[in-house]
């Protein structure tokens, strides 16, 4: 039997969601990361956790990401609730950036793997200035982390050796 997102990934593109906690800066700055490197093989999403979502995507992100040449996400901050309903597309791997989420995350259609890339909360007590600075920083690392994981073997390999070089990633400086 043929694992579900490597099976997949021979029909669909493989579903990553990308979690923090007001889904306006880090999980918008790893969505865009990934649709511009692969949107052939990946589909990116991200949100946040209901209660703390942002109204609008974070300047510092918008930023970040436009002058690196990647496109902003056009869709506004969610929360995990809209991705993690029964009738939402199920997701090949959750990957959570704000580790203060990760015990209130719901249980995701499909059962995807997770994995954990823990970034700080830039926004935490921060000025605009920093803010920036960080940001680009942090868009930089993601860019690194992601662009290995789109040059994973997805097709005829072990399902846990890919969900272990996933988390792995997270481990990257």
């Amino acid at each position: 039997m043929v694992p579900g997102y490597i099976r997949a990934s021979m029909q669909k593109r493989i579903g990553v969601i990308f979690v923090s906690r007001r889904n306006s800066l880090r999980s918008i700055l790893a969505e865009a990361c990934l649709a511009h490197l692969d949107l052939k093989r990946f589909s990116a999403s991200s949100c946040g956790q209901p209660g703390q979502v942002a109204r609008q995507i974070h300047p510092a992100a918008v930023a970040a990401l436009k002058n690196t040449g990647i496109a902003v996400p056009a869709r506004l901050p969610r929360g995990w609730d809209e991705l993690a309903r029964a009738s939402a597309h199920p997701a090949d791997f959750v990957i959570t950036l704000d580790e203060t989420t990760s015990p209130r995350q719901p249980p995701w259609p499909g059962q995807p793997d997770a994995a954990l890339w823990a970034y700080p909360d830039l926004l935490d007590g921060r000025d605009p200035e920093r803010i920036a600075h960080e940001a680009v920083l942090t868009l930089f690392s993601l860019r690194r982390r992601l662009e290995l994981l789109v040059s994973l073997p997805m097709q005829g390999v072990d399902r846990s050796a890919v969900r272990s070089d996933v988390r792995d990633l997270g481990y990257l400086l």
